[in-house]
C-alpha cells in the first residue's frame, strides 16, 4: 500500500502529514483522512448520506478501496501527475475515493473548501474533478467558474440525480462529463454514463469485473467482488440492456400506493421539471380514502393555485393532491433530496391543513 501523496505539487508521507493542519478547514480534515489512510488498520471509516433514512457508519477494508480506484482511473484513462480537485465533504465515500485514487495513481491533489462554489479561487481547469449536481449547478451561475468546467478533462458528478435541465447545459461541454453510478457499500461507483458529447446517454456502462441483474421486481442487484464481498440488492428499479449496460427507473422506496396505483416519484418530478418555476420535491401523505395522495413541497413563497394549472400535463393519479410552500426543501449533508423527512414534512403539512 502506497503511502505518499502530492498534493499542489509537493510529496508527503505519513512523517508530513501534520504540516498540513492550520491552514485551512480542508487541510486538516485531509490531515484527519491521511492519518487514517496511512495508519495500520486494515480499515477506513465512512457515512452513508442518509437520502432514505438516518445516516449510518461503515468501516470499509481499504484493499476494496484500492480496487475501486483502478476501476475509475483505467476507465477514464487518468495518469500520473493529473490535477485532481478534492472538495466534498470527507466523511462521505465519494470525497475519500477522490484522495485514494490520488496516493493510488500518483495524481496532483489540489483542496478546496467543501462549498458551493468550489472552483471560485481555483485558478486552473483540473484534469479530474469529483463533484455533486448541487456544486455544478451553483457554478455554471458565474462566468469564471463555468469556462473552468467546460475546461476541466474529467468531470464526475455524483451523489444525487442529473435532471433534464442540467444535462442539457453539460450536454455541449467540449472534454468528458459523466453521470456516477454507486453508493457508500460499492465504494463510490461501480458504473458511469455520458452526459456530453456524441456518446451521451441514458445508459450506465458498469466497470469491468462488476455484474448486474435484476430481482423479481425490477430491482437492481450488483455484484463486484473486488469491492464488495456480498452481493448487493439495491433500492433502484433498473433496466438491463442486452449489452450488459443499464439505467435506473427509480427506487422502490419512492413509490406512492395511491388507490392501488403506484406512482413514481422520480418520474413526476422528471414530467413537471421543465414546467416548476421553482426548486420542488414529490412526496406523499397518507389519505383515508386512497392510502396514500401525492404532495408537491415547493421551496419559497407562494401559492398552491398558482402551480395547479402545471399539473394538467400528469396523468390524473399522479397529480399533487396537496401544495405546500416550505422555506427550505429537505435535503440531506451530500445535497440529495431527503426523502424521509419529506415524508415526515407532508404528513405533517397535511395533518395541520386539516386540522
Amino acid at each position: 500500500m502506497k503511502k505518499k501523496i502530492r498534493i499542489a505539487g509537493r510529496e508527503y508521507g505519513p512523517a508530513e502529514v501534520a504540516s498540513l493542519r492550520g491552514r485551512e478547514a480542508a487541510l486538516d480534515d485531509l490531515a484527519d483522512f491521511l492519518d487514517e489512510w496511512f495508519s495500520e488498520s486494515p480499515t477506513v471509516q465512512v457515512q452513508t448520506s442518509g437520502s432514505t433514512g438516518v445516516p449510518k457508519v461503515m468501516h470499509v477494508e481499504k484493499v476494496r478501496m484500492e480496487a475501486s480506484a483502478r476501476m475509475t482511473c483505467s476507465f477514464l484513462g487518468l495518469k500520473a501527475g493529473d490535477k485532481a480537485l478534492l472538495c466534498m465533504p470527507l466523511k462521505y465515500i465519494g470525497a475519500k475515493m477522490v484522495v485514494v485514487r490520488s496516493i493510488l495513481w500518483g495524481l496532483d491533489l489540489y483542496c478546496a473548501q467543501a462549498s458551493s462554489h468550489p472552483l471560485r479561487t481555483l485558478g486552473f481547469a483540473p484534469d479530474f474533478l469529483a463533484m455533486t449536481p448541487a456544486q455544478v449547478y451553483s457554478s455554471l451561475e458565474n462566468e469564471d467558474e463555468a469556462a473552468l468546467l467546460e475546461a476541466t478533462g474529467h468531470n464526475i458528478i455524483g451523489g444525487g440525480a442529473i435532471d433534464a435541465r442540467l444535462g442539457a447545459r453539460l450536454r455541449t461541454f467540449p472534454n468528458h462529463v459523466w453521470s456516477t453510478y454507486g453508493m457508500t457499500e460499492t465504494l463510490s461507483h461501480i458504473a458511469l454514463r455520458r452526459l456530453n458529447g456524441p456518446d451521451a446517454s441514458d445508459w450506465y456502462s458498469p466497470f469491468e469485473g462488476v455484474a448486474l441483474r435484476l430481482t423479481k421486481d425490477g430491482a437492481l442487484a450488483i455484484h463486484a467482488p473486488s469491492v464488495c464481498a456480498e452481493e448487493i440488492v439495491t433500492n433502484d428499479i433498473a433496466e438491463l440492456h442486452e449489452d450488459g449496460k443499464f439505467r435506473i427507473l427509480g427506487r422502490r422506496d419512492n413509490v406512492i400506493n395511491s388507490g392501488g396505483v403506484k406512482i413514481q416519484i422520480e418520474a413526476v418530478e422528471s414530467q413537471l421539471l421543465p414546467l416548476m418555476p421553482c426548486a420542488f420535491q414529490i412526496s406523499a401523505a397518507p389519505d383515508a380514502q386512497y392510502g396514500e395522495v401525492v404532495v408537491l413541497l415547493a421551496e419559497g413563497e407562494g401559492k398552491a393555485d398558482e402551480l395547479k394549472p402545471l399539473f394538467v400535463a400528469l396523468h390524473a393519479y399522479s397529480r399533487p393532491k396537496h401544495v405546500f410552500f416550505v422555506p427550505e426543501l429537505p435535503r440531506t449533508g451530500s445535497g440529495k433530496p431527503d426523502r424521509a423527512n419529506a415524508r415526515a414534512l407532508a404528513k405533517k403539512l397535511t395533518e395541520d391543513n386539516h386540522a
